[in-house]
């Protein structure tokens, strides 16, 4: 059914008329400020590593490959620029250093900057508040941003275990996992909100746990459980979530394998 166009001041939300379908328009001045700021800073970015590889002296394969990689980085951003590459050169001159030129697409960055903090929901359930819609969409991409911190930072997925019990076990493991997960990045967004769950795993990452296997004269082995000591931005980390890691775990000596028994 048609409706007429109406607005929510509190939620930036405004409905647009279709027949049997729903259209919510939505936008945040905070999320419009976020996308801006972000995409300057991505352009930023691109613009400096362009640069630099303009003074570089590179062949036109290792000019593809790192425009490639800029592209990659660079994301949406990528299409705000374009890119103009010399021909191809013949066999006998790929050696040959090569350049490039590049500008802005003023009518995409244009298109750029009028869609930023903008989105456009489409649903079918034509009787619900389109408040409430905007709601629940906040809440789909929540859960797929859980998902892909299962599978991604926190690794515990997929499961392949076979009986009832080990996959409820797996569940149960993965949930506490990713309560921690959530627990973390609050802290992190109190102690340092620039720093994200996922970064300071990575950081963390470097700290690892080895076993060091000595073999003694009289046939025994000594064992050393040692963790590699935390450089100075681990220990900041550390001191900022107020832990402090335990004392090194002593050693422990196995017993000579006794001689085999002869008749």
């Amino acid at each position: 059914m048609a409706r007429s166009a109406t607005r929510s001041r509190a939620c930036g939300i405004k409905l647009l008329p279709q027949e049997g379908e729903l259209y919510v328009f939505a936008q945040s001045k905070a999320r419009i400020a976020k996308e801006r700021a972000m995409r300057r800073r991505r352009l930023k970015k691109l613009c400096a590593r362009l640069k630099t590889l303009q003074g570089q002296e590179l062949t036109y394969q290792d000019l593809l490959m790192k425009l490639g990689a800029a592209k990659a980085e660079a994301g949406l951003c990528w299409g705000a620029v374009e890119i103009t590459l010399p021909e191809a050169p013949a066999k006998a001159q790929k050696a040959e250093p090569v350049t490039f030129s590049v500008r802005f697409d003023r009518p995409r960055l244009r298109q750029m900057y009028r869609r930023e903090g903008r989105y456009l929901l489409r649903s079918n359930l034509t009787e619900s508040d389109p408040a409430a819609l905007w709601q629940h969409y906040i809440t789909l991409t929540q859960i797929e941003e859980a998902f892909k911190n299962l599978k991604g930072d926190l690794s515990v997925r997929p499961v392949f275990h076979q009986k009832d019990d080990r996959i409820e076990a797996h569940i149960f493991l993965s949930f506490l996992a990713y309560c921690l997960h959530v627990t973390l990045g609050r802290r992190w967004h109190a102690l340092a909100p620039g720093l994200t769950a996922r970064s300071a795993l990575e950081k963390f990452a470097a700290l690892q746990m080895v076993d060091v296997h000595i073999p003694t004269a009289d046939g025994r082995t000594l064992l050393l459980s040692r963790y590699t000591q935390p450089d100075p931005e681990i220990q900041l980390l550390l001191e900022k979530l107020q832990l402090q890691l335990p004392p090194q775990p002593p050693p422990k000596i196995t017993a000579a394998a006794m001689p085999a028994a002869t008749v």
